[in-house]
């Protein structure tokens, strides 16, 4: 298979540096012609291919970063984006940490975080966790962040409390969220 694929693209240079000649270009012309389809011909397949699949690859802005996180990865995500607003950024343990992920800011105006990567939208479950467990972490204002959206129930739920709720299309606007809330309040 591969010698008959070099005898094509021999035929191929030859036809091309031939019908150079015959078309007036000269022979330096015909023999450089026969030289270059070929090549151009073995290397226009490996750039089609690439053109095609980087035309069809989701560029920066327009593919979500946490789409492919696991869920320790997308806390990981969070927490830089909070780490980038100048406040500190606490980290807690996977277990005992009573619904909050993270805790932002300075005392007394820190912000208590539940992360949920989800596939379908997220319960009001989210909320109760982190309405719990902000007092036990000494924060006073509470957030859930996902990559996906809320049920009616937990929206509701986290107006009652005064719970942020960032959904997936409001992940853009996380940062300036964040700066809001660790913010000391003006009395």
């Amino acid at each position: 298979m591969r010698t008959l694929r070099w005898k094509l693209y021999a035929a191929l240079g030859a036809a091309a540096g031939t019908t150079a000649y015959l078309a007036g270009a000269g022979l330096p012309v015909g023999v450089l012609t026969a030289l270059l389809v070929p090549a151009a011909v073995l290397t226009a397949p490996r750039f089609l291919r690439a053109a095609v699949v980087g035309a069809t690859t989701p560029g920066a802005r327009e593919r979500a970063p946490q789409a492919d996180m696991s869920g320790t990865e997308f806390e990981d995500y969070v927490a830089a984006i909070a780490r980038t607003c100048g406040v500190p950024v606490i980290m807690t343990s996977i277990t005992g940490d009573w619904g909050v992920d993270l805790i932002i800011g300075h005392r007394p105006h820190r912000l208590a975080v539940q992360c949920k990567r989800r596939s379908r939208p997220v319960g009001a479950g989210a909320v109760q966790e982190v309405v719990a467990g902000a007092p036990m972490q000494d924060c006073t204002r509470t957030m859930v962040v996902t990559n996906h959206q809320f049920t009616p129930a937990a929206r509701k739920l986290a107006e009652l409390h005064g719970c942020e709720l960032v959904g997936g299309a409001d992940l853009p606007r996380l940062r300036s969220t964040i700066r809001r809330l660790t913010q000391p309040t003006s009395s």
